[in-house]
């Protein structure tokens, strides 16, 4: 299937290299010349503009927008609205915010374009891994677009498949599902996050907690000089907290012990602020991911081990770089 990955940065350029691998042909666009060059190199069809990338689609275009959310995302979709014709496709597969896709969906409608919407995890480990996608459009358009789902997503692997589970649709098994109507899976995204922002600020605190047990004001009779990278590599094997997260963090602990590298100045990326919206909106108690986003907003004005820690899951998955100081 040909389809057109517009933003070429720490996922988009990944996706379109899985796609490759599997058989679509991808168009490419960025501002980075550099970038755009490289993905040639391997295979991709290059543009240096969006106008240039339109013209090179030889049937039904499907653009995928891998932009950030705000305005870069909303003056690509709103170029692309231009080039299209009844029948096309845009997704947005960054991180927009829901209720954008929604009021998107609807101005492209009397038009006859499609849209999509793909909460997309998996960061820089993708094109290795996988992606897990949570989608919203149309039923039918998304159905069309299945084999290039099919072919992002990490597929079975070797997980045990759920006890009792018996559904018709093994999607979600393969690793993404078509959650609902434009926005819906972005919404879904977007809680995802709020629950990461909770599961890494509860790692953040426990190994702060540990690393805290030598600390001078202690009574020396109850100071443990602990090894944090072992414990992080004991509760990897058996342990009933084991995750990802938690390899990424024996990962970063194994190669520096103090995590010096870290300033411990951790972002948001804006989902952990919208899920707690949702949930004031919804009236759902939400304290534990409502605490862990308050964590990061403090992170910039006093670091700790934790907040380092924080820094080094999010930058083991994502890529992601500390905010200066």
């Amino acid at each position: 299937m040909q389809i057109a990955i517009i933003g070429l940065g720490r996922m988009g350029g990944n996706i379109a290299r899985r796609l490759m691998k599997n058989g679509h042909e991808c168009l490419v666009y960025d501002r980075s010349v550099e970038t755009v060059a490289a993905l040639s190199g391997e295979g991709a069809v290059p543009a240096a503009s969006l106008g240039e990338l339109a013209a090179k689609f030889s049937g039904r275009k499907v653009f995928w927008v891998m932009l950030p959310a705000g305005d870069p995302t909303e003056a690509t979709i709103r170029d692309l609205a231009g080039l299209c014709a009844p029948g096309d496709v845009i997704i947005d597969g960054g991180n927009s915010f829901y209720k954008d896709d929604i009021r998107r969906a609807k101005e492209l409608e009397p038009s006859g374009i499609a849209y999509v919407d793909v909460g997309t995890s998996g960061g820089v480990w993708g094109l290795e891994r996988g992606y897990c996608m949570m989608i919203g459009g149309p039923e039918e358009t998304v159905r069309d677009l299945d084999p290039i789902f099919a072919a992002l997503a990490p597929g079975y692997g070797d997980i045990a498949r759920t006890h009792g589970r018996d559904a018709p649709d093994d999607r979600a098994e393969r690793g993404y599902i078509h959650a609902g109507p434009a926005g819906a899976g972005h919404f879904v995204k977007m809680v995802h996050n709020g629950i990461e922002y909770g599961l890494m600020q509860a790692y953040a605190e426990g190994f702060d907690i540990l690393a805290s047990k030598n600390s001078e004001h202690l009574p020396a009779d109850e100071r443990f000089a602990l090894n944090l990278p072992d414990i992080a590599e004991v509760w990897r094997r058996g342990s009933v907290v084991s995750s990802w997260l938690l390899d990424l963090t024996a990962d970063a602990l194994a190669s520096d012990h103090s995590l010096e590298r870290f300033s411990g100045r951790v972002a948001d990326s804006g989902e952990g602020r919208w899920t707690i919206d949702a949930a004031m909106e919804e009236a759902v108690p939400a304290h534990v991911l409502s605490a862990a986003l308050y964590a990061r907003y403090r992170s910039r004005s006093d670091n700790t081990f934790g907040d380092k820690l924080l820094s080094a899951m999010r930058f083991g998955f994502g890529g992601h770089v500390e905010i200066p100081q």
